[in-house]
């Protein structure tokens, strides 16, 4: 992938973001900590990002003229989400207007047979996978991986939309027009022990940072909790900071990626499976705004500006709660317990299976055996 040109942004410049979710919003609170402005450019009026930036665009991502003058106005452009069209990146891009992470990272993310493919040619495990574009293909590959077995469709899947669980005695023809999409992706179901990730960090100049490793737990295929430390082996550890790290390196990535494993037992002893990269900051990487010297955000802010990326050092057990639909309403109750602290979007309706704010809850280290506590 080519490099973009270098960076070095001062403070009082402006980081253009596209998308305005939660993502938006608490990445141009970071840049505004550091002294720097954001331009957000959403196409949803109702963006939580735009109550908090210096400047917001509201238009499409087609929108050729608006983008023009959105890259007038900026001096770096970033995105929140990987759905971001890639034409959009690719013409600000060509606008002069330096985009990191370089948007040929999204042709391969935005494709999930395309990011298997890609991990899997760095020698990198993942589950087995197919491509399949019909009924008939679909049937082929399920004779080859066996049932159950995922379907998911190549493109725009999140939080468990776009795929269903094959299991024995389902319709296939059923299953394939529910999708409804003509080009999809069946992987291998793996009975994983637990679903882990790692934040990396990867700098202008190519210096690499990884968090601790990340246990998580969803509920309806959405993010519940997310605990740190995971509980795996330290080699397992080390294993996943190392996995990303080659993912970042391989991409020539600027800025901050997850990558979602899934981690198992087996005779062989414990091994890891690469599940998705996520080419943005994370959700399983908010416990890291209160639980870390450095949060995901600032860390993606300072490698966008071609600025120094921090030691990423985690200040305890760390557990981040989602609050999901309703859940936002007990935000009262989280106020007053110890070491937990409550980040609201500041989304206008709670749908269910919304995001709508997250809580962090830190537990300090114990001391050693031999310190007084």
């Amino acid at each position: 992938m080519t490099s973009p040109g270098p960076v070095k942004l001062k403070p009082g410049d402006t980081i253009g973001i596209l998308g305005g979710g939660q993502l938006g919003r608490m990445l141009a609170l970071a840049a505004a900590r550091l002294g720097l402005k954001a331009h957000v450019f959403s196409p949803d009026a109702d963006s939580p990002a735009f109550d908090v930036v210096h400047e917001a665009t509201c238009a499409d991502y087609a929108d050729t003229a608006a983008l023009e003058r959105f890259a007038a106005r900026v001096d770096v452009v970033t995105y929140e989400f990987e759905n971001v069209p890639a034409s959009t990146a690719t013409l600000l891009a060509a606008r002069q207007r330096p985009v990191l992470p370089d948007p040929a990272v999204l042709e391969t993310t935005q494709d999930r047979l395309a990011e298997k493919n890609f991990v899997t040619r760095l020698g990198i495990s993942t589950a087995p996978y197919e491509d399949v574009s019909s009924v008939q293909t679909l049937a082929a590959a399920l004779d080859r991986l066996g049932r159950p077995a995922v379907l998911k469709t190549r493109r725009f899947g999140y939080d468990g939309k776009g795929q269903a669980i094959i299991r024995e005695g389902q319709d296939l023809a059923e299953v394939w027009h529910a999708l409804g999409d003509p080009s999809a992706i069946l992987e291998a179901f793996i009975p994983f022990e637990r679903e882990v990730s790692v934040i990396a960090a990867r700098g202008a100049e190519g210096d690499v940072t990884c968090y601790d490793v990340t246990e998580n737990e969803h509920r309806d295929h959405i993010l519940k909790y997310s605990r740190v430390p995971a509980a795996i082996p330290p080699a397992l550890a080390d294993e996943a900071r190392r996995t990303a790290t080659r993912i970042a390196e391989a991409l020539d990535y600027v800025g901050v990626l997850a990558v979602e494993m899934f981690a198992l037992k087996g005779g062989a002893g414990d091994s890891l499976l690469v599940n998705e990269i996520a080419p943005r900051v994370h959700n399983s990487g908010h416990w890291t705004l209160d639980g870390a010297s450095v949060s995901q955000f600032e860390q993606h802010i300072r490698a966008i500006a071609g600025w120094p990326l921090a030691a990423a050092v985690r200040h305890g057990a760390v557990t981040m709660t989602n609050l999901i639909g309703d859940d936002v309403f007990g935000y009262e109750k989280w106020l007053t317990v110890p070491g937990a602290t409550v980040h609201l979007y500041g989304k206008s309706e709670a749908r269910p299976g919304r995001k709508m704010g997250h809580v962090t809850e830190v537990r300090p280290a114990a001391p050693p055996p031999d310190q007084p506590a």
